[in-house]
């Protein structure tokens, strides 16, 4: 396959932006859009083009992937916790990608070729893989961003081969950098969410609590069981019910809270999301990273209910350690819970003000920011760092305790100070046979018949040289994870 050069914006320094998603759910492209609205904001991004990787590949692979994950998230939610679970481990999943994916990738390794990216953003793991596959083998040279769409890190974004890493939250790039990945190479921004210019309407103070109650994009039926309870709550206040694209679960609420009068106003699918979340006061539904993200954006707490098993239940999990969100594990309580909020002096006050501390609601422009800005070569974790890694997180060890061949080492381009590979400790002595110098320095070379290279040190020096012929490189150990300073008991002075 013939390599595909992007390398850098044009002669007029402007920057060509492909944004890769799928639509396994409504939250990866609307990270995907979010990127998109932030590049209209760049005066040095001449054109953006999204794309959903599903839509471009086979009906059956498409069905399977999209609508199977719903089917398995109604019918066997238990199934989805252990999936999620068994492939929570960073690099569980390594070598090419299968020959099925492979296959229905084709159409977009096309539209890479067509469009000639200078840039590539990723908001769903199945493109990150594919084009980790596609720097290794020499056929792309744009710069890649994976950007993650949870607030906890999943293993399967993590791949062999990529120039930054964006993650929802602090405490998942200390998880990668105790791995061994390079502090460099990882960024905690948020998830990307749509800029709203509109401000929240004005407000009397003697309006009673405003309720938004989400059944989703695709109108998940426990928006029923949501609204009835509410119908037994002692507060004052009044709901909007957003039924997503389920006509029939519309008409379902608009019967069950007709004798309410006009405490509720149900919707389908619309427009007005920004505007409902800016004039709530309280959101009722899942914690999606994308519908959370945006919440918390806007200072709107949440009642989180019916989250599904693995990444929604850790979103969950985070929303409530901040203090912004309560969470709803029995139907027949969820009246309850919002009252307890409500009647509660001060505390939907406080759990805004938590909200407002959590929201990235700059995340997508610093995602182009920090890939535009960053490194021009990608960092490569080569299989045998992988299987480091993948042995460390099983073993839960951090990086610097890692002694002998087996333990990791990075190897940083000397000009840009960036981090370009990281290897294990054993891989290193091939490296500086073959490249040291005469004052022991190490320059990687292309110099060298390709064929006389080991097929790990060929993939090595097609991702990182890309077009250039030699690289000074130096390598350095892994850095401890970030210390945590002990908090001084209050009244204690020194």
């Amino acid at each position: 396959m013939r390599r595909t050069s992007a390398r850098g914006p044009d002669a007029a320094g402007r920057e060509r932006v492909l944004i890769l998603s799928a639509g396994v759910g409504a939250g990866h492209n609307s990270a995907a859009a979010a990127v998109q609205q932030a590049c209209a904001a760049r005066a040095d991004i001449d054109e953006v083009q999204v794309l959903d990787v599903l839509q471009v590949s086979s009906v059956l692979y498409r069905t399977l992937l999209g609508k199977g994950y719903f089917v398995l998230v109604e019918d066997l939610p238990w199934l989805i916790e252990w999936g999620y679970d068994i492939n929570d481990r960073p690099f569980r999943r390594r070598g090419p990608v299968d020959p099925w994916t492979r296959v229905n990738a084709l159409p977009v390794i096309g539209a890479i070729k067509r469009f000639r990216p200078t840039a590539i953003v990723c908001t769903h793991f199945l493109p990150a893989q594919l084009l980790a596959s596609l720097l290794l083998r020499g056929v792309i040279d744009a710069r890649t961003a994976v950007v993650t769409t949870d607030y906890d890190f999943q293993g399967l974004w993590l791949t062999g081969a990529f120039h930054a890493l964006f993650l929802a939250r602090e405490e998942g790039r200390v998880e990668l950098m105790a791995l061994g990945l390079p502090p460099d190479r990882v960024a905690a921004t948020g998830i990307p969410i749509a800029t709203q210019l509109n401000v929240a309407p004005a407000r009397d103070a003697n309006d009673p609590p405003k309720l938004l109650i989400s059944a989703g994009a695709t109108g998940g039926d426990y928006a029923v069981s949501v609204v009835r309870q509410t119908l037994h709550m002692r507060s004052s206040f009044t709901a909007t019910v957003v039924c997503g694209r389920n006509d029939a679960l519309r008409q379902r609420i608009e019967e069950l809270v007709a004798p309410a009068g006009d405490r509720y106003r149900v919707l389908g699918f619309t427009a007005e999301m920004p505007q409902l979340l800016r004039s709530a006061d309280l959101f009722v539904g899942k914690p999606g990273g994308l519908s959370a993200s945006e919440c918390m954006a806007v200072g709107l707490p949440m009642v989180l209910v019916n989250p599904i098993p693995g990444q929604e239940v850790r979103n969950g999990d985070y929303l409530m350690e901040q203090g912004a969100a309560v969470r709803c594990n029995t139907p027949a309580t969820i009246g309850w819970k919002i009252d307890e909020v409500l009647r509660e002096p001060g505390r939907l006050q406080r759990m805004q003000a938590a909200a407002r501390r959590t929201g990235r609601p700059d995340a997508a422009a610093d995602v182009l920011t920090g890939l535009l800005d960053g490194p021009s070569r990608p960092l490569v974790v080569t299989r045998a760092a992988q299987k480091t890694i993948l042995a460390e997180s099983e073993r839960r060890v951090v990086a610097t305790d890692l002694r002998g061949p087996s333990s990791l080492v990075r190897v940083v381009d000397s000009a840009a100070g960036s981090t370009v590979a990281l290897l294990r400790a054993e891989e290193l002595g091939d490296l500086q046979k073959r490249y040291a110098t005469r004052n022991g320095g190490l320059v990687l070379r292309r110099g060298h018949a390709l064929r006389s290279l080991r097929w790990e040190e060929r993939r090595l020096l097609r991702a990182i040289l890309r077009g250039d012929d030699e690289l000074p490189i130096r390598v350095e150990e892994p850095s401890p994870p970030p210390r945590i300073l002990p908090t001084r008991p209050a009244g204690h002075d020194t």
